[in-house]
C-alpha cells in the first residue's frame, strides 16, 4: 500500500530499533533521511538495502510535493531522523502535513525520542509536562522563556552542548537559581549521564566541566 511511514531510529544504542521499523525500512520502496551518510550507517549495520534520499530542513519546502506526488503513484516511503522520532525538533511536520491534505496515508512507528527518557530519570513530576524543544539559537531566546515563567509544568528543553551553559545562566535568571532541573547527556550511549541539582549548581558544574554529547535538560514547574 502506498503510504508515508515515519520511523523512529535509535538516539544511542542501535539495539533499540524495533523488529517493525527494520522491516519497514526493507520493504519501503524509498527511505528519506536526514543526512544520508548517517543513515548508511545504521543501514548497513542491518544490512538494509533499500534506496535513500536526503530530506532535511534546506530541502524540505521544495520536495514535499515532489515526494506526495511520489507516494500517489502506488510507492511506500519511509522517513527517517539522525535520531530518534521523526518531527520531534526534526523534520517530519510538513510532509506529514502535505501528505494528509493530500489524501495519502500516514502512519507513526513507536520508538526511541530523548526526551522521555531524559523526563523519567530526571525525578521531577512526569504526569504533566510539556516539550519546548531547541530554545532559540539567538534572537528570542528570554522570551520564550520568560513565557514559561509562570508554568507549573515539568518543563523540556533539547540544547546543544556549545550553547548549554549560556541556556542555564539564562533558565537560572527566568526561573531562579534554586529551581531544580537534571541535565540529560548521551541518552542510551555508554556515557549516559543525568546530574540533578538546582540551576545554580548545575551552572556552576558545567562551567567547570564543559559538557559533551547531546543534551535534554527538565525544569521543574513553578510551585503554587
Amino acid at each position: 500500500m502506498s503510504k508515508l511511514v515515519l520511523v523512529p531510529t535509535p538516539v544511542g544504542n542501535l539495539q533499540d530499533i524495533t523488529l517493525r521499523a527494520l522491516d519497514v525500512l526493507k520493504e519501503v520502496d524509498l527511505i528519506l533521511a536526514e543526512d544520508t551518510r548517517h543513515a548508511s550507517k545504521l543501514l548497513r549495520h542491518f544490512d538494509i538495502h533499500t534506496h535513500v534520499k536526503s530530506h532535511h530542513k534546506f530541502n524540505e519546502h521544495k520536495k514535499v510535493a515532489e515526494i506526495c506526488e511520489y507516494i500517489k503513484k502506488g510507492n511506500s516511503v519511509a522517513l527517517i531522523s539522525d535520531a530518534g522520532t521523526p518531527g520531534i525538533s526534526d523534520p517530519g511536520f510538513l510532509l506529514v502535513r502535505e501528505c494528509i491534505n493530500s489524501g495519502i496515508p500516514v502512519e507513526t512507528l513507536p520508538g526511541p525520542t530523548a526526551f522521555i527518557p531524559a523526563l523519567i530519570c530526571s525525578g521531577l513530576p512526569a504526569d504533566r509536562f510539556c516539550f519546548e524543544g531547541f530554545l532559540p539559537q539567538k534572537k528570542g531566546r528570554m522570551k520564550r522563556l520568560e513565557s514559561l515563567k509562570n508554568e507549573e509544568r515539568t518543563m523540556i528543553f533539547y540544547e546543544s552542548p556549545f550553547r548549554l551553559i549560556k541556556a542555564l545562566n539564562e533558565m537560572t535568571t527566568v526561573f531562579g537559581p534554586e529551581r531544580k532541573a537534571c541535565v540529560s547527556r548521551e541518552i542510551s550511549k555508554i556515557y549516559e549521564e543525568h546530574l540533578r541539582g538546582t540551576l545554580s549548581e548545575l551552572l556552576m558544574h558545567y562551567i567547570q566541566n564543559p559538557p559533551k554529547g547531546e543534551i535534554v535538560i527538565t525544569i521543574e514547574g513553578k510551585k503554587l
